[in-house]
């Protein structure tokens, strides 16, 4: 499926700092979740972390895949760096909006692009089980929503949660994931806004804490 070779996937030893890839998930870069991207970003630099910030509204690619995993779909350059970004990463942080209880197309494409066999994950041959080819790294979710999230928690129970987490990341081995939701965003004021970015800038600063930990 043109994806780069599973024998490098394994993030760096743990006598590195902490080498975090901050996806953008919403297709705006003027958006609530742009701002906790950024201050995720300024709180892991703060503490001493590689940092790389993805914006997939700014990338240039097909979101579809059009044969599903029947025929190769070749990977545009901005994906092929996107597969290197994220094998470079012990920790991904993932900052999106929740639309209609779930992740945004344009968030959904990208991983139907990019998490491919033979780079996310390998089936073993003759039997159901497979291989998780992402394992070592660890993740942030920024989620924000238009609904309280008690509400989407105990009402919707979680949909766009389970999917990113079980069926996408723990999938493909990345874990523990660990989940912030912000909301209710409609009709917020500023100074609650600014709680959660320093919300955000505070997960930030732990992540890059945790490999710094986990390497003494």
């Amino acid at each position: 499926m043109g994806s780069m070779s599973p024998s490098t996937s394994r993030p760096p030893a743990d006598t590195h700092p902490q080498r975090i890839l901050i996806i953008l998930g919403h297709p705006s870069a003027s958006s609530l979740c742009a701002g906790l991207a950024d201050a995720y970003a300024q709180g892991a630099r703060d503490s001493g972390a590689e940092v790389r910030l993805l914006r997939l509204g700014e990338l240039d690619f097909d979101p579809l895949l059009h044969a599903g995993y029947r025929q190769d779909q070749p990977l545009e350059p901005d994906l092929q760096r996107a597969q290197a970004d994220i094998l470079w990463a012990s920790h991904l942080a993932w900052a999106y909006p929740t639309w209609w209880g779930g992740l945004p197309a344009l968030l959904k494409g990208f991983i139907d692009r990019i998490f491919l066999p033979g780079f996310a994950f390998k089936y073993r041959k003759g039997s159901v089980l497979w291989d998780r080819l992402l394992a070592g790294r660890t993740a942030d979710l920024l989620v924000s929503m238009d609904s309280p999230p008690w509400y989407y928690r105990w009402v919707a129970h979680m949909p766009g949660h389970h999917q990113m987490r079980r069926a996408i990341l723990e999938f493909s081995g990345i874990r523990p994931v660990r989940i912030h939701s912000f909301g209710p965003v409609l009709g917020a004021e500023a100074a609650r806004v600014q709680q959660w970015l320093e919300q955000a800038q505070a997960a930030g600063k732990r992540a890059a804490a945790r490999r710094l930990k986990a390497s003494v």
